[in-house]
């Protein structure tokens, strides 16, 4: 069976980019926490953005999807769930609410991640949910031709249950023994978490709920506010040749993490800059500005097109209302351009010479 030792981390070249990934998100956790301090009830609406995004991009990464409209609808308890695919989003709601309000006592341990997964999956009345894998799994290519091909064959479903436990507590005793960080520690996590592919079902949506516990857990709550899985979703194409890349010569333990790790740092910093960018439109409206003024403000900086829901999200000092009537505003002054109608409205910003 494959072993896990994360000693040989602390042996390891890391390039210039990695350690400055690192070093730019603990400037930014610690701007993060003192913005935290500061304005604790301004961020109360990302943080029911950013359980809806969380929600709806980890489930879209798997074809799980609903509509916006239901989405809010389900979030918000106005409606029940209609097919399997709402119970599963609703599955991951739970999980991601439970990770949320009680990360401090989620112990990373098989039996806790077995609730965890039981969970995710109790609402679709799925048996084996709760349950490590009975069969043997692989992960599969698609090839252009529409043939698929086993790309990658994880552990067998009888050494599970053993490589699972020896995960968490290489896991456990690296972190202890605080000789590597926990940024680096968490993507290799991960990795090996996914190469075990332990569930029947489930494994990608309980990887990224892993992710978000371990970083929470190690002070990196930058999620919380800002959707992790919402970036990984934007970016889903690195995230899988990241992943794809990491796989080779595992089960000799002989594979490189590096690429995985790189590219959740830059997700991981990813968040913490937008995090900033929305705390900076709190800022605009704490220091007077108009309501017009910080969607203004948003509109200048929007690359491509974007939505009034984009807006309301964020800028989350000001009401839907206001956002809708600067925008408004802002196409009779000839400054964005508004597109389509109803749904399907959305705004670029106007071309000046």
């Amino acid at each position: 069976m494959r072993t896990f030792d994360y000693t040989n981390l602390t042996e390891m070249s890391w390039d210039t980019e990695v350690l400055s990934l690192v070093a730019k998100i603990h400037e930014c956790k610690g701007r993060q926490e003192l913005f935290v301090r500061q304005k604790p009830v301004e961020l109360t609406r990302l943080v029911e953005i950013a359980r809806i995004q969380s929600t709806e991009a980890s489930n879209k990464i798997e074809g799980i999807v609903t509509t916006s409209v239901r989405m809010k609808q389900l979030f918000e308890e106005k409606t029940t769930p209609k097919n399997r695919d709402e119970d599963e989003i609703l599955g991951y709601r739970d999980v991601l609410n439970t990770i949320h309000e009680s990360y401090d006592y989620i112990p990373v341990r098989p039996a806790y991640i077995l609730q965890l997964h039981r969970d995710l999956l109790k609402r679709a009345g799925l048996s084996y949910g709760g349950k490590f894998k009975n069969m043997q799994n692989h992960i599969s290519e698609t090839k252009a031709d529409g043939t698929t091909v086993t790309r990658f064959t994880p552990v067998s479903p009888l050494e599970t249950p053993g490589a699972v436990e020896a995960l968490c507590n290489a896991y456990e005793q690296a972190l202890a023994n605080e000789k590597i960080g926990a940024l680096l520690l968490i993507p290799v996590f991960i990795c090996d978490f996914l190469c075990i592919h332990p569930f029947n079902d489930g494994n990608g949506r309980m990887s990224r709920l892993l992710t978000l516990l371990l970083l929470y857990k190690s002070g990196y709550t930058v999620g919380k506010y800002i959707s992790v899985e919402k970036q990984i979703e934007k970016t889903k194409d690195r995230y899988y040749d990241a992943l794809e890349s990491v796989d080779f010569g595992w089960h000799e333990a002989k594979n490189n993490p590096l690429p995985f790790i790189r590219y959740m740092l830059q997700v991981i910093l990813a968040c913490y800059t937008e995090f900033e960018e929305r705390v900076g439109l709190m800022a605009a409206s704490g220091s007077g500005s108009s309501a017009y003024d910080i969607v203004k403000k948003y509109a200048e900086e929007k690359i491509g097109k974007f939505t009034g829901a984009q807006v309301f999200a964020d800028c989350p000092s000001i009401g839907r209302s206001s956002v809708l009537a600067a925008l408004k505003k802002l196409c009779e002054e000839g400054i964005i351009e508004k597109h389509g109608a109803g749904r399907s409205t959305f705004y670029v910003r106007a071309e000046r010479e």
